[in-house]
């Protein structure tokens, strides 16, 4: 009997990395990813599992917390087939490589720091370097698309991929696998979009499940209205500049970025946005909209004319990348009537940091956090109302307004995720992922009234016998 072993994403959001094994056929792993935020600590701990036995890995989309612990993975014996998009795999390269370069950077000053002290052999070493991170772009990877189609991977395993709409190249996998004589369908979702969606197309209709493993990050709420956001996020952006200001967004470097990127463009072509210059401060997100615009067939059909019209999907006239630090640094010397944009989304690191050094203490400018800062965070800190904050050894008086705006999600909210179950066809039982365990309650419960079928939460290294 075919059983599921879920590695992480059981009652936390992160580190989602599910295990199916079908008797007498392949061990299969859907997804590998990092864990975050409290739970980062499970990174270094075991797999649960023997990596050198996995025959397959396939990868739902390319966020970190999705792929984060692939090197990982293959420097402790995976030497299977890697399937993907190709653009999940552009992007993930991305990420990868940036997450390798960050681990290196806060090995080397916590190992400074722990010089001082005489305590060097309490600094954990690097999760992975960026060696690591090309041998797994080494293997074999096989590039599924959104054509509906069967991908035969054994006469008794049949894949198919279908277009989740969260970020770009994400997808919902459909595995198809016969034990004795009884074919039997199980879908993982990975991350599932919503249908308001500024760059991505929307879900895809999953039509047929057996088995259904689904995310539940936003399983407890509905989002605020998309329109009613962006009407908000227009009207700050307008006052700050006509006030001669400065606006400062983090931003995640991956989907937001490049939805904040439309509806600037679109500002400036409808003539809203007052004249100013806008800078994209991020090498990662620089690099993640390039993708974008190489895969613009995978986009909205907005993104597809801009592409037709201008060539590119996101560029326009006020619009300057600083991929240097030489670039970044000149930014100082804009004084009024700028946006940036810049990493990190929460705040953690990243060139916000300066930014926020240099602008946060004058009424003048504004900041808009236009994605979720985790506790503990120094955006999170901002977003509760701190009246200071240490840069750099420097408290930094904050005079900037803030403005938190919720309503862009990449994530399908509770509407859409009941929305997009009801339209699987012989579905049997639904498994609970990639949530916190009290916002999983109320979607189990959600899902159990309006759909009258049975959602269990999954715990971490259960073994969930199928059939």
């Amino acid at each position: 009997m075919a059983t599921v072993t879920s590695h992480g994403a059981a009652k936390v959001v992160t580190g989602s990395c599910h295990l199916l094994a079908i008797e007498h056929g392949p061990r299969i792993l859907i997804d590998c990813g990092m864990f975050q935020g409290p739970e980062e600590d499970r990174n270094y701990c075991a797999f649960g599992f023997e990596p050198s036995e996995i025959d397959y890995l396939l990868i739902t989309h390319a966020h970190l917390d999705h792929v984060g612990r692939i090197p990982k993975l293959v420097k402790e014996g995976f030497n299977g087939v890697i399937y993907a998009t190709e653009a999940t795999r552009d992007i993930a390269e991305i990420i990868l490589l940036d997450s390798a370069k960050i681990m290196k950077e806060d090995f080397e000053t916590n190992y400074r720091k722990a010089q001082r002290k005489g305590k060097e052999d309490d600094v954990r070493e690097p999760l992975y370097d960026e060696d690591d991170v090309e041998a797994a772009f080494d293997l074999t990877w096989e590039y599924p698309e959104y054509d509906n189609t069967m991908i035969i991977i054994q006469e008794s395993l049949k894949v198919t991929y279908r277009n989740a709409g969260h970020i770009l190249g994400a997808a919902f996998i459909e595995i198809t696998y016969k034990e004795d004589s009884v074919e039997q369908t199980i879908v993982f979702s990975g991350d599932i979009g919503n249908d308001k969606n500024l760059v991505m197309e929307n879900l895809a209709k999953c039509p047929y499940a057996n088995y259904l493993y689904i995310e539940s990050t936003y399983g407890d709420r509905n989002h605020k209205d998309l329109d009613a956001s962006i009407v908000e996020f227009k009207r700050v952006i307008i006052d700050t500049l006509r006030d001669w200001g400065n606006v400062l967004i983090p931003s995640f470097a991956v989907e937001r970025t490049q939805e904040i990127l439309i509806i600037l463009k679109e500002m400036y072509e409808r003539k809203e946005l007052p004249h100013c210059k806008i800078f994209l401060d991020s090498p990662m997100a620089t690099r993640a909209t390039e993708v974008y615009n190489n895969y613009s067939d995978l986009l909205s059909k907005k993104c597809q004319d801009y592409k037709k019209r201008d060539g590119t999907v996101f560029d326009f006239e006020s619009l300057i990348y600083t991929p240097d630090v030489e670039g970044s640094r000149a930014i100082n010397e804009v004084d009024t009537r700028a946006i940036i944009i810049a990493g990190s989304g929460m705040c953690t690191g990243g060139r916000i940091i300066h930014h926020f050094k240099n602008r946060l203490w004058n009424p003048k400018n504004a900041v808009i956090f236009v994605g979720y800062q985790a506790i503990g965070t120094l955006g999170r800190h901002i977003v509760d109302g701190a009246r200071w904050v240490k840069i750099f050894n420097e408290d930094i008086l904050i005079k900037a307004s803030v403005h938190t705006i919720n309503g862009f999600s990449a994530h399908a909210d509770q509407e859409g995720i009941i929305k997009w179950i009801s339209q699987m066809e012989d579905l049997y039982r639904i498994y609970l992922i990639h949530g916190e365990e009290d916002k999983q309650t109320i979607l189990r419960s959600v899902i159990e009234n309006a759909l009258d079928k049975k959602a269990h939460i999954v715990e971490n290294e259960e073994v969930i016998y199928l059939g």
